[in-house]
């Protein structure tokens, strides 16, 4: 398999569709000055190469109840191969972490979960990450304000 080098102007193509991923071939094909068929053409290589992972919805979390945003960092009790394995199969099915990071130092691994308040989240580690006998510890920190939230990636 050769390895895509990307140019300028697929960089480009990137940028505008990391701003607005519902644009179409033809708005796309104006902002970086080509025709439509190189841009199409572009925009599937950029697909199968995997430099285009899927095209998603940014939601609000407050307007939908999910505002109430805490960092989990999770301690297992004992990290092999097995225990994480399994750890990582129940995490990826639980609907209520947004995302999860294998991290190094004291902790094992960066949860974070969209709540609607500390009620719910209480519920949530009793409920949910307390069944999971693989934790040997959390610790919580909630976010008290947003400063900055983007999911584009520096290019």
């Amino acid at each position: 398999m050769t390895e895509i080098v990307l140019d300028s102007v697929d960089l480009q193509i990137l940028r505008a569709l990391q701003e607005n991923a519902r644009l179409t071939t033809k708005e796309l094909a104006a902002r970086v000055n080509l025709s439509t068929t190189p841009v199409f053409e572009r925009l599937k290589r950029l697909e199968r190469g995997g430099f285009i992972q899927k095209y998603v919805a940014v939601l609000d979390a407050q307007k939908l109840g999910r505002g109430f945003t805490v960092f989990c960092s999770v301690k297992l009790k004992q990290m092999n191969r097995g225990v994480a394995r399994d750890f990582i199969s129940v995490i990826k099915d639980i609907p209520q972490v947004a995302e999860c990071y294998n991290v190094s130092g004291e902790y094992d691994y960066l949860l974070k979960i969209q709540a609607p308040d500390m009620k719910y989240y209480n519920e949530f580690i009793i409920n949910v990450l307390g069944t999971i006998d693989s934790i040997g510890s959390i610790l919580s920190s909630f976010v008290m304000d947003e400063i900055k939230n983007t999911h584009a990636l520096y290019l």
